[in-house]
Protein backbone atom coordinates (compact mmCIF):
# COMPACT_ATOMS: atom_id res chain seq x y z
CA UNK A 1 0.00 0.00 0.00
CA UNK A 2 1.21 3.48 -0.90
CA UNK A 3 0.05 6.25 1.43
CA UNK A 4 1.98 9.02 -0.31
CA UNK A 5 -0.19 11.86 -1.59
CA UNK A 6 -0.47 12.05 -5.37
CA UNK A 7 1.27 14.94 -7.10
CA UNK A 8 -2.00 16.66 -7.97
CA UNK A 9 -3.06 16.66 -4.30
CA UNK A 10 0.25 18.17 -3.20
CA UNK A 11 -0.10 20.83 -5.88
CA UNK A 12 -3.68 21.46 -4.80
CA UNK A 13 -2.60 22.01 -1.19
CA UNK A 14 0.10 24.43 -2.29
CA UNK A 15 -2.34 26.41 -4.44
CA UNK A 16 -4.90 26.56 -1.65
CA UNK A 17 -2.24 27.55 0.87
CA UNK A 18 -1.29 30.57 -1.21
CA UNK A 19 -4.95 31.42 -1.76
CA UNK A 20 -5.75 31.24 1.96
CA UNK A 21 -2.77 33.41 2.91
CA UNK A 22 -3.72 35.99 0.28
CA UNK A 23 -7.52 36.02 0.36
CA UNK A 24 -8.43 34.59 3.79
CA UNK A 25 -6.14 36.21 6.40
CA UNK A 26 -6.84 35.47 10.04
CA UNK A 27 -8.16 38.95 10.77
CA UNK A 28 -10.75 38.61 8.01
CA UNK A 29 -11.75 35.13 9.15
CA UNK A 30 -12.39 36.59 12.60
CA UNK A 31 -14.52 39.36 11.14
CA UNK A 32 -16.59 36.92 9.04
CA UNK A 33 -17.24 34.89 12.17
CA UNK A 34 -18.19 37.91 14.25
CA UNK A 35 -20.52 39.33 11.59
CA UNK A 36 -21.91 35.97 10.43
CA UNK A 37 -20.81 37.11 6.97
CA UNK A 38 -20.41 35.11 3.76
CA UNK A 39 -17.46 36.61 1.79
CA UNK A 40 -18.93 36.09 -1.66
CA UNK A 41 -16.02 37.87 -3.34
CA UNK A 42 -13.59 35.29 -1.88
CA UNK A 43 -15.91 32.51 -3.01
CA UNK A 44 -15.88 33.86 -6.58
CA UNK A 45 -12.07 33.98 -6.57
CA UNK A 46 -12.03 30.37 -5.38
CA UNK A 47 -14.21 29.48 -8.36
CA UNK A 48 -11.80 31.33 -10.64
CA UNK A 49 -9.10 28.93 -9.46
CA UNK A 50 -11.18 26.03 -10.79
CA UNK A 51 -11.93 24.55 -7.36
CA UNK A 52 -15.67 24.22 -7.96
CA UNK A 53 -15.27 21.69 -10.75
CA UNK A 54 -13.89 18.83 -8.68
CA UNK A 55 -17.24 17.03 -8.55
CA UNK A 56 -18.41 17.90 -12.08
CA UNK A 57 -17.72 15.74 -15.17
CA UNK A 58 -15.62 17.27 -17.92
CA UNK A 59 -18.52 17.36 -20.40
CA UNK A 60 -20.22 19.95 -18.18
CA UNK A 61 -17.10 22.07 -17.68
CA UNK A 62 -15.61 20.43 -14.60
CA UNK A 63 -12.37 18.59 -14.04
CA UNK A 64 -14.01 15.23 -13.34
CA UNK A 65 -15.10 13.55 -10.13
CA UNK A 66 -12.30 13.61 -7.54
CA UNK A 67 -13.69 13.09 -4.06
CA UNK A 68 -10.26 13.04 -2.40
CA UNK A 69 -9.36 16.41 -3.93
CA UNK A 70 -12.75 17.77 -2.86
CA UNK A 71 -12.21 16.64 0.73
CA UNK A 72 -8.70 18.08 0.79
CA UNK A 73 -10.09 21.41 -0.42
CA UNK A 74 -12.73 21.39 2.34
CA UNK A 75 -10.02 20.51 4.88
CA UNK A 76 -7.70 23.31 3.77
CA UNK A 77 -10.44 25.96 3.70
CA UNK A 78 -11.84 24.83 7.06
CA UNK A 79 -8.55 25.31 8.85
CA UNK A 80 -9.05 29.03 8.27
CA UNK A 81 -12.79 29.73 7.98
CA UNK A 82 -16.08 27.86 7.76
CA UNK A 83 -17.55 30.99 6.19
CA UNK A 84 -15.83 29.85 2.99
CA UNK A 85 -15.62 26.06 3.38
CA UNK A 86 -19.33 25.52 4.10
CA UNK A 87 -20.53 27.49 1.04
CA UNK A 88 -17.91 25.56 -0.95
CA UNK A 89 -19.61 22.33 0.18
CA UNK A 90 -23.01 23.81 -0.68
CA UNK A 91 -21.79 24.37 -4.23
CA UNK A 92 -19.53 21.45 -5.10
CA UNK A 93 -21.25 18.74 -3.06
CA UNK A 94 -24.84 19.78 -2.39
CA UNK A 95 -25.32 21.14 -5.91
CA UNK A 96 -22.58 19.46 -7.96
CA UNK A 97 -22.78 15.90 -6.69
CA UNK A 98 -26.56 15.73 -6.31
CA UNK A 99 -27.27 17.14 -9.74
CA UNK A 100 -24.64 14.89 -11.35
CA UNK A 101 -26.08 11.78 -9.67
CA UNK A 102 -29.83 12.47 -9.62
CA UNK A 103 -30.86 15.06 -12.20
CA UNK A 104 -32.15 14.75 -15.74
CA UNK A 105 -29.78 15.42 -18.62
CA UNK A 106 -31.48 18.75 -19.22
CA UNK A 107 -31.02 19.75 -15.58
CA UNK A 108 -27.37 18.72 -15.71
CA UNK A 109 -26.71 20.82 -18.80
CA UNK A 110 -28.37 23.82 -17.18
CA UNK A 111 -27.02 23.59 -13.64
CA UNK A 112 -23.62 21.90 -13.58
CA UNK A 113 -21.80 24.65 -15.54
CA UNK A 114 -23.10 27.07 -12.91
CA UNK A 115 -21.51 24.96 -10.19
CA UNK A 116 -18.19 25.23 -11.97
CA UNK A 117 -18.31 29.01 -12.41
CA UNK A 118 -19.36 29.59 -8.80
CA UNK A 119 -22.85 30.92 -9.53
CA UNK A 120 -24.85 28.05 -7.99
CA UNK A 121 -25.23 27.22 -4.30
CA UNK A 122 -27.73 24.79 -2.76
CA UNK A 123 -29.00 24.77 0.82
CA UNK A 124 -30.29 21.47 2.19
CA UNK A 125 -33.97 21.77 3.20
CA UNK A 126 -34.38 18.35 4.77
CA UNK A 127 -34.96 18.55 8.53
CA UNK A 128 -38.08 20.10 10.05
CA UNK A 129 -39.18 21.32 13.50
CA UNK A 130 -40.34 17.79 14.39
CA UNK A 131 -38.16 15.79 11.99
CA UNK A 132 -34.45 15.20 12.46
CA UNK A 133 -32.84 11.85 11.67
CA UNK A 134 -36.19 10.33 10.66
CA UNK A 135 -36.38 12.09 7.31
CA UNK A 136 -39.09 9.76 6.00
CA UNK A 137 -41.48 11.61 8.32
CA UNK A 138 -41.19 15.02 6.64
CA UNK A 139 -44.46 16.94 6.53
CA UNK A 140 -43.65 19.67 4.03
CA UNK A 141 -45.94 18.87 1.11
CA UNK A 142 -45.84 19.54 -2.62
CA UNK A 143 -49.11 19.25 -4.57
CA UNK A 144 -48.95 18.92 -8.34
CA UNK A 145 -51.27 20.83 -10.64
CA UNK A 146 -50.34 20.39 -14.28
CA UNK A 147 -46.89 21.85 -14.84
CA UNK A 148 -46.72 23.56 -11.44
CA UNK A 149 -46.16 22.57 -7.82
CA UNK A 150 -47.60 24.25 -4.74
CA UNK A 151 -45.51 23.79 -1.60
CA UNK A 152 -46.48 24.29 2.03
CA UNK A 153 -44.51 23.46 5.15
CA UNK A 154 -41.46 24.40 7.17
CA UNK A 155 -37.78 23.48 7.37
CA UNK A 156 -35.49 23.90 10.35
CA UNK A 157 -31.68 24.11 10.54
CA UNK A 158 -31.61 24.98 6.84
CA UNK A 159 -28.06 26.34 6.83
CA UNK A 160 -27.20 28.86 4.14
CA UNK A 161 -30.74 29.33 2.81
CA UNK A 162 -30.27 33.11 2.73
CA UNK A 163 -27.17 32.88 0.51
CA UNK A 164 -28.32 29.96 -1.66
CA UNK A 165 -29.70 30.02 -5.18
CA UNK A 166 -31.94 27.03 -4.46
CA UNK A 167 -33.19 25.20 -1.40
CA UNK A 168 -32.76 21.49 -2.16
CA UNK A 169 -35.96 20.55 -0.38
CA UNK A 170 -37.21 17.11 0.59
CA UNK A 171 -41.01 17.19 0.32
CA UNK A 172 -43.94 14.83 0.74
CA UNK A 173 -45.58 14.13 -2.62
CA UNK A 174 -48.07 11.42 -1.67
CA UNK A 175 -49.85 9.82 1.31
CA UNK A 176 -47.99 10.31 4.58
CA UNK A 177 -48.31 6.65 5.55
CA UNK A 178 -46.32 5.62 2.46
CA UNK A 179 -43.25 7.27 4.04
CA UNK A 180 -40.24 6.34 1.87
CA UNK A 181 -42.26 5.82 -1.31
CA UNK A 182 -43.78 9.30 -1.52
CA UNK A 183 -40.91 11.74 -1.23
CA UNK A 184 -39.41 14.02 -3.86
CA UNK A 185 -36.60 16.56 -4.07
CA UNK A 186 -37.54 20.00 -5.36
CA UNK A 187 -35.42 23.07 -6.12
CA UNK A 188 -37.06 26.07 -4.46
CA UNK A 189 -35.62 29.58 -4.99
CA UNK A 190 -35.34 31.38 -1.62
CA UNK A 191 -36.64 34.51 -3.36
CA UNK A 192 -39.89 32.84 -4.49
CA UNK A 193 -43.15 34.35 -3.30
CA UNK A 194 -44.27 32.66 -0.09
CA UNK A 195 -40.76 31.73 1.15
CA UNK A 196 -39.84 33.21 4.53
CA UNK A 197 -36.37 32.87 6.08
CA UNK A 198 -35.35 33.71 9.65
CA UNK A 199 -31.91 33.28 11.20
CA UNK A 200 -31.28 30.86 14.05
CA UNK A 201 -28.45 32.15 16.22
CA UNK A 202 -25.97 29.39 17.02
CA UNK A 203 -22.56 29.12 18.67
CA UNK A 204 -20.51 28.52 15.54
CA UNK A 205 -20.44 27.81 11.81
CA UNK A 206 -20.88 31.44 10.93
CA UNK A 207 -21.07 32.71 7.36
CA UNK A 208 -23.64 30.22 6.08
CA UNK A 209 -26.18 31.26 8.67
CA UNK A 210 -28.49 28.58 10.04
CA UNK A 211 -32.13 29.40 9.35
CA UNK A 212 -35.77 28.46 9.68
CA UNK A 213 -37.62 28.43 6.36
CA UNK A 214 -41.39 28.40 5.82
CA UNK A 215 -43.24 27.78 2.59
CA UNK A 216 -46.73 29.25 2.21
CA UNK A 217 -48.37 28.39 -1.11
CA UNK A 218 -45.01 28.59 -2.86
CA UNK A 219 -45.33 27.83 -6.55
CA UNK A 220 -42.48 26.44 -8.67
CA UNK A 221 -42.48 24.69 -12.05
CA UNK A 222 -42.65 20.89 -12.06
CA UNK A 223 -39.37 21.13 -13.99
CA UNK A 224 -37.77 21.93 -10.61
CA UNK A 225 -38.30 18.35 -9.43
CA UNK A 226 -34.87 16.77 -9.39
CA UNK A 227 -34.92 13.88 -11.83
CA UNK A 228 -38.07 15.12 -13.58
CA UNK A 229 -40.95 12.68 -13.97
CA UNK A 230 -38.78 9.75 -12.87
CA UNK A 231 -37.73 11.69 -9.78
CA UNK A 232 -41.32 12.20 -8.65
CA UNK A 233 -41.84 10.07 -5.51
CA UNK A 234 -38.24 8.80 -5.81
CA UNK A 235 -36.56 11.23 -3.42
CA UNK A 236 -35.65 8.64 -0.79
CA UNK A 237 -33.42 6.72 -3.17
CA UNK A 238 -31.64 9.96 -4.03
CA UNK A 239 -30.85 11.01 -0.46
CA UNK A 240 -29.64 7.59 0.72
CA UNK A 241 -27.38 6.98 -2.27
CA UNK A 242 -23.70 7.74 -2.67
CA UNK A 243 -24.33 11.40 -1.87
CA UNK A 244 -25.16 10.52 1.73
CA UNK A 245 -21.82 8.77 2.11
CA UNK A 246 -20.00 11.84 0.83
CA UNK A 247 -22.04 14.17 3.06
CA UNK A 248 -20.60 12.41 6.10
CA UNK A 249 -17.12 12.87 4.66
CA UNK A 250 -17.73 16.57 4.08
CA UNK A 251 -18.30 17.04 7.82
CA UNK A 252 -15.29 14.87 8.61
CA UNK A 253 -13.16 17.03 6.30
CA UNK A 254 -14.31 20.15 8.14
CA UNK A 255 -13.34 18.39 11.36
CA UNK A 256 -9.85 17.56 10.10
CA UNK A 257 -9.35 21.17 9.00
CA UNK A 258 -10.40 22.62 12.35
CA UNK A 259 -8.35 20.03 14.24
CA UNK A 260 -5.26 20.88 12.16
CA UNK A 261 -5.66 24.57 12.90
CA UNK A 262 -6.22 23.97 16.61
CA UNK A 263 -3.18 21.70 16.90
CA UNK A 264 -0.93 24.02 14.88
CA UNK A 265 -1.87 27.00 17.04
CA UNK A 266 -1.46 25.08 20.30
CA UNK A 267 1.91 23.67 19.20
CA UNK A 268 3.24 27.10 18.29
CA UNK A 269 1.90 28.68 21.47
CA UNK A 270 3.48 25.98 23.64
CA UNK A 271 6.91 26.96 22.33
CA UNK A 272 6.27 30.68 22.87
CA UNK A 273 4.49 30.87 26.21
CA UNK A 274 6.88 31.02 29.16
CA UNK A 275 6.01 30.11 32.74
CA UNK A 276 8.40 29.63 35.64
CA UNK A 277 11.40 30.48 33.49
CA UNK A 278 10.80 28.14 30.54
CA UNK A 279 8.36 27.55 27.72
CA UNK A 280 5.38 25.41 28.60
CA UNK A 281 6.47 22.92 25.91
CA UNK A 282 9.03 21.72 28.47
CA UNK A 283 6.30 20.40 30.77
CA UNK A 284 5.35 16.78 30.27
CA UNK A 285 1.65 17.45 30.77
CA UNK A 286 1.68 19.80 27.76
CA UNK A 287 3.83 17.40 25.73
CA UNK A 288 1.34 14.60 26.34
CA UNK A 289 -1.60 16.79 25.33
CA UNK A 290 0.10 17.71 22.06
CA UNK A 291 1.07 14.09 21.41
CA UNK A 292 -2.50 12.88 21.93
CA UNK A 293 -3.88 15.65 19.73
CA UNK A 294 -1.43 14.85 16.94
CA UNK A 295 -2.22 11.13 17.11
CA UNK A 296 -5.99 11.63 16.86
CA UNK A 297 -5.55 14.06 13.97
CA UNK A 298 -3.36 11.59 12.09
CA UNK A 299 -5.89 8.79 12.55
CA UNK A 300 -8.72 11.08 11.40
CA UNK A 301 -6.90 12.01 8.21
CA UNK A 302 -6.11 8.40 7.35
CA UNK A 303 -9.75 7.44 7.82
CA UNK A 304 -10.96 10.40 5.77
CA UNK A 305 -8.66 9.77 2.82
CA UNK A 306 -9.38 6.04 2.78
CA UNK A 307 -13.14 6.60 2.80
CA UNK A 308 -12.83 9.31 0.13
CA UNK A 309 -10.92 6.84 -2.05
CA UNK A 310 -13.74 4.32 -1.64
CA UNK A 311 -16.42 6.91 -2.37
CA UNK A 312 -14.62 8.11 -5.48
CA UNK A 313 -14.90 4.64 -6.97
CA UNK A 314 -18.67 4.75 -6.24
CA UNK A 315 -18.27 1.78 -3.92
CA UNK A 316 -20.95 1.67 -1.23
CA UNK A 317 -19.00 2.52 1.87
CA UNK A 318 -21.60 3.44 4.47
CA UNK A 319 -19.77 1.71 7.33
CA UNK A 320 -16.46 3.38 6.48
CA UNK A 321 -17.98 6.83 6.05
CA UNK A 322 -19.95 6.51 9.29
CA UNK A 323 -16.82 5.44 11.18
CA UNK A 324 -14.93 8.34 9.65
CA UNK A 325 -17.60 10.89 10.50
CA UNK A 326 -17.89 9.56 14.06
CA UNK A 327 -14.17 9.43 14.78
CA UNK A 328 -13.05 12.62 13.03
CA UNK A 329 -15.74 14.87 14.51
CA UNK A 330 -15.25 13.58 18.04
CA UNK A 331 -11.49 13.93 17.57
CA UNK A 332 -11.91 17.54 16.40
CA UNK A 333 -13.96 18.35 19.49
CA UNK A 334 -11.29 16.77 21.70
CA UNK A 335 -8.42 18.55 19.92
CA UNK A 336 -10.13 21.95 19.98
CA UNK A 337 -10.87 21.67 23.70
CA UNK A 338 -7.32 20.49 24.44
CA UNK A 339 -5.98 23.40 22.39
CA UNK A 340 -8.05 25.74 24.53
CA UNK A 341 -6.53 24.13 27.63
CA UNK A 342 -3.00 24.68 26.31
CA UNK A 343 -3.81 28.36 25.74
CA UNK A 344 -5.32 28.65 29.21
CA UNK A 345 -7.35 31.84 29.75
CA UNK A 346 -6.28 33.13 26.32
CA UNK A 347 -8.10 30.20 24.70
CA UNK A 348 -11.37 31.52 26.08
CA UNK A 349 -11.23 35.04 24.64
CA UNK A 350 -12.23 36.09 21.14
CA UNK A 351 -8.85 37.67 20.38
CA UNK A 352 -7.54 34.13 19.78
CA UNK A 353 -8.81 31.79 17.07
CA UNK A 354 -8.92 28.88 19.51
CA UNK A 355 -12.20 30.16 20.91
CA UNK A 356 -13.73 29.90 17.41
CA UNK A 357 -12.31 26.42 16.85
CA UNK A 358 -14.11 25.24 19.98
CA UNK A 359 -17.44 26.75 18.96
CA UNK A 360 -17.21 25.27 15.46
CA UNK A 361 -15.98 21.85 16.62
CA UNK A 362 -18.82 21.40 19.10
CA UNK A 363 -21.30 21.37 16.23
CA UNK A 364 -19.63 18.68 14.13
CA UNK A 365 -20.69 15.56 16.07
CA UNK A 366 -24.30 16.78 15.66
CA UNK A 367 -24.69 17.76 12.00
CA UNK A 368 -24.71 15.33 9.09
CA UNK A 369 -26.03 12.57 11.34
CA UNK A 370 -25.17 12.65 15.04
CA UNK A 371 -22.53 10.46 16.63
CA UNK A 372 -25.31 8.26 18.01
CA UNK A 373 -26.77 7.83 14.52
CA UNK A 374 -23.34 6.92 13.14
CA UNK A 375 -22.87 4.28 15.85
CA UNK A 376 -26.27 2.85 14.96
CA UNK A 377 -25.29 2.78 11.27
CA UNK A 378 -21.96 1.10 11.92
CA UNK A 379 -23.55 -1.71 13.90
CA UNK A 380 -26.59 -2.17 11.64
CA UNK A 381 -24.69 -2.05 8.36
CA UNK A 382 -21.99 -4.39 9.61
CA UNK A 383 -24.56 -7.18 9.51
CA UNK A 384 -23.87 -8.32 13.04
CA UNK A 385 -20.28 -9.20 12.12
CA UNK A 386 -17.13 -7.69 13.60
Amino acid sequence: MNFAEPDHIRQLRATLGRFIDREMPRVEAGRWDKDNHFPREVFRKLADLGMMGLTVPEEYGGTGRDILATMVTIEELSRRSLAVSVPYIMATCYAGMNIEECATEEQKRELLPRVVDGSLIFAYGWTEPDVGADLASVKTRAERSGDMLRINGAKRFCSGAAIADYIYALVRTGPEEARYRNLSLVLIPPTASGVSISTIEGLGMKGAATTDVTFEDVEVPFANVVGGEEGWNDGWRMIVGAGLDVEKLEVAAIAVGIARAALDDAWEYAFERRQFGKTISNYQSIQHKLANMKTRLHASRLMLYHAAWLANSRTRCGVETSMTKLFATEAAKYIALESQTVFGAYGYVKDFDTERYVRDALLLPIIGGSSAVQRNNIFKWSGGRA
